[in-house]
């Protein structure tokens, strides 16, 4: 099964995604499975994980909903409140939603040592029970705070969204690439392969700008702890879906065929147990 492991649905509200900036004009409209159902399609992609990008229970709620309208929609990452004090209680009862598969907040726009926090940590721990998995969502100056929330839970599955976002655009990255080996010497991470163009320069990036990027994630991580993913709709800003895809598909072209199908949906079904078969 081909899955497309981290891309976003929302109906646009100015509020709600405020995080949407006047560079992002693209992204300002509805996006639903109906419009990424064909690029899916085209690519042979099975099915596809949404992923919240609103800090609300009503989030959740909305892709979950859409899930169970739509099979191939096989998972969600969700939001919780994790500081919040009954969040074991609604943990569990999130949990019985078959869809749902993990949980994550916007940690990147959080203080840097917001992953380390004690409350946080106390949050996280409530997953693992559950079998839910924790994405990371970090800059790579938060990395140290995702590495100390990684090592006081080995019991939790963690999944690292977009490599942690490094520096594309200066190229600075010795300090990122030190960090992340750093993280994936913690058996209990894996790591998607999505939204690293929006990290490069939007209008003039190659495939070869990518290529320190993922060349350090696949030496960091191996091909059984890397996920395909687009960021769709996100991916907008820099690249269509069939630019990216063509673009993965490429790179991962030298790659053995057990490799490209663990890379192209096989991790997906590991790291997040709770998928389901579209």
């Amino acid at each position: 099964m081909r899955i497309d492991s981290h891309q976003h649905f929302w109906r646009y509200d100015p509020v709600e995604y405020d995080w949407i900036d006047d560079s992002m004009a693209v992204l300002r409209r509805d996006f639903l499975p109906a419009d990424l159902r064909p690029l899916l399609d085209a690519a042979g992609i099975d099915g596809a994980i949404a992923v919240q990008a609103s800090q609300t229970v009503a989030e959740t709620e909305f892709l979950l909903a859409l899930a169970a309208d739509a099979p191939w929609i096989v998972g969600v990452v969700g939001w919780l409140d994790l500081c919040a004090a009954d969040i074991a209680a609604q943990v569990a009862r999130f949990a019985e939603r078959p869809r749902l598969v993990g949980i994550r907040h916007v940690a990147q726009a959080e203080p840097d040592e917001f992953l380390a926090r004690p409350e946080v940590v106390r949050g996280v721990a409530t997953l693992a029970a559950h079998d839910l998995t924790y994405d990371l969502l970090v800059f790579p100056r938060q990395l140290p705070a995702a590495i100390e929330l990684v090592r006081a839970l080995p019991n939790q599955r963690f999944v690292l969204d977009h490599l942690a976002k490094p520096d594309l655009r200066s190229g600075e990255i010795d300090g990122w690439q030190r960090d992340l080996h750093a993280l994936a010497e913690f058996d209990n991470v894996a790591c998607k392969l999505s939204g690293l163009v929006t990290e490069a320069d939007w209008q003039a990036w190659q495939p070869a700008t990518l290529e320190p990027a993922l060349a350090a994630g696949l030496a960091a991580f191996g091909p059984q702890r890397l996920l395909y993913g687009s960021d769709w709709p996100v991916c907008l800003c820099a690249s269509s879906y069939e630019r990216w895809f063509a673009t993965m598909t490429s790179w991962l072209a030298v790659r053995s065929a057990e490799e490209r199908a663990a890379i192209g949906g096989e991790n997906a079904a590991i790291w997040y147990p709770r998928i389901a078969k579209p």
